[in-house]
C-alpha cells in the first residue's frame, strides 16, 4: 500500500486558474490538469529562479519529489503548449503559507529565532524526568 501523500507547502496560489488558445471557443478544447504543487514547482524554479534544493526546502519536500513534481508540470505545460490544450489549475495535497511563517502554525519568524511547539518541549520534558530518576 502507498504511503499517504504529505502536503507540499506553496506561497502562494495563482490568481488566474485557467489558460486557453486564443479565439478557439473552450467547449472545443482538451484540457489539461496541474496541480497547485506542479504551479508553485513552476514558478520556483523557473520564474524565481531557485535552486532545486532551494525549491524543495520551501516546499517541504525532498530533492527527488520536488523533481517529479516539476517534471510532471513541465510535460503538461508543454503537451498544452504544443497540442493547443487549455490549462487548468485546481487541486492537489498542499498548504498555502505565506513566505516567512511557520508551516505548522502560521506564526511569523522572527529574524533567524529558532521556532518551537509543544510537542518539541514534551520531549526535552520527558528527557529531564528520565534524568532525575
Amino acid at each position: 500500500m502507498a504511503r499517504p501523500t504529505k502536503d507540499r507547502i506553496i506561497e502562494q496560489l495563482p490568481e488566474i486558474k485557467f489558460f486557453k488558445p486564443a479565439g478557439v471557443p473552450a467547449k472545443k478544447l482538451e484540457t489539461v490538469e496541474m496541480t497547485m504543487e506542479e504551479v508553485e514547482a513552476l514558478r520556483l524554479k523557473d520564474v524565481k529562479g531557485l535552486t532545486q534544493a532551494e525549491a524543495a526546502e520551501i516546499m517541504k519536500v525532498s530533492r527527488p519529489t520536488f523533481q517529479r513534481v516539476l517534471t510532471s508540470a513541465r510535460q503538461k505545460a508543454a503537451d498544452a503548449l504544443t497540442c493547443g490544450k487549455a490549462i487548468r489549475f485546481e487541486g492537489g495535497d498542499y498548504r498555502v503559507v505565506r513566505p516567512g511563517h511557520c508551516p505548522k502554525c502560521g506564526e511569523k519568524h522572527q529574524g533567524r529565532k529558532k521556532h518551537h511547539h509543544g510537542h518539541e518541549n514534551k520531549k526535552k520534558n520527558s528527557k529531564d524526568k528520565k534524568k532525575n530518576k
